[in-house]
């Protein structure tokens, strides 16, 4: 049985019963969706990211610095992946943790795999996928990310670009021993509450836009509209999907419930992962603020290197799901 039954009964009350609306009608179908999207979302994102913070109470950023400062360069770069998943920043909040990393002394390879996996396959985007569209694509998505994000930074690595780095970044090492306090588990219970509630008041607003503009979608838009033109058939539409979500700045919350009323009117699902992972992954703000730490070619090696990343993945899961 559907975990999400009682939802989906409260959503139809609500819609047909409290708001009376036609069943028949399109609005229907988008309050309806709506209104059970958000709900759900909301449930497990309160769930899952305070048992995330409990996991994360363990591992303060200082010593996070300090393990991949320890760690060979490939090592490094798949564990600073995996903290990826454990810490939901977007592109943009990302980069003052990555100049931690870089001030710190740990690979200029190592720090981009964290900076492509922290707004690409932390909890929230596995929360949300999960709910969409179930374990196996959640799980697919995640392991591609993984390996977008870990690549990339090998392959930065060994390009030797630490001179495209502005000087300035390097000044301040902080290398050294450090002295972590412990908590108790009562002070852990309470950061996760207290980090759980941040959490969710950055990205509510995100997450009822996007699951609007998704419901608008969902009920309104024609069902073969999309799929005339980003259909799983256009071979150009996976570079044209991130092409488009560049400009776009969002983080996962905001973009997953797009994704979700996209495939539903037909786009294939490595189409709208891609440009999923493209709005999250590369944005111009974070291209903006990496400019100030950074050289245009670096940041164009980036790019590029995670883009053609993204785009394969896309190609692969449409190859695979469709």
């Amino acid at each position: 049985m559907n975990i999400f039954y009682p939802v989906q009964l409260f959503s139809n009350w609500l819609t047909y019963n409290i708001f009376n609306i036609d069943p028949n009608s399109l609005l229907a179908g988008a309050v309806n969706f709506f209104i059970y999207d958000t709900v759900k979302i909301f449930i497990l994102l309160a769930v899952i990211i305070f048992f995330v913070s409990i996991i994360r109470s363990y591992l303060p950023k200082e010593r996070i610095r300090v393990i991949l400062s320890h760690k060979n360069k490939y090592t490094g770069n798949i564990t600073a992946s995996l903290l990826g998943i454990i810490t939901p920043f977007c592109s943009c909040s990302a980069i003052p943790l990555f100049l931690g990393f870089i001030q710190a002394g740990v690979p200029l390879g190592v720090t981009f795999s964290f900076l492509v996996a922290s707004p690409m396959i932390n909890e929230v985007a596995l929360i949300l996928l999960l709910g969409m569209f179930g374990w196996k694509i959640a799980l697919i998505y995640i392991v591609s990310g993984l390996l977008i994000s870990v690549l990339s930074g090998i392959i930065i690595g060994k390009m030797k670009v630490e001179s495209l780095v502005e000087p300035f970044v390097y000044e301040e090492n902080t290398k050294g021993n450090t002295i972590f306090p412990e908590m108790t588990q009562k002070e852990r219970i309470l950061y996760a509450k207290n980090y759980t509630w941040n959490i969710l008041r950055k990205v509510w607003l995100y997450i009822l836009i996007g699951i609007g503009v998704g419901a608008w979608i969902h009920g309104y838009i024609p069902a073969d509209f999309l799929a005339q033109y980003a259909g799983s058939g256009k071979w150009y539409a996976v570079p044209l999907a991130v092409l488009i979500g560049i400009p776009l700045y969002s983080n996962a919350a905001g973009v997953i419930p797009l994704v979700s009323a996209l495939t539903e009117k037909g786009v294939s699902m490595g189409t709208t992962l891609a440009f999923m992972m493209s709005v999250t992954a590369l944005s111009l703000p974070e291209f903006m603020i990496l400019k100030k730490v950074m050289k245009t070619k670096l940041i164009l090696i980036f790019a590029g290197i995670v883009g053609v990343g993204i785009m394969l993945t896309g190609y692969l899961f449409n190859l695979i799901l469709n």
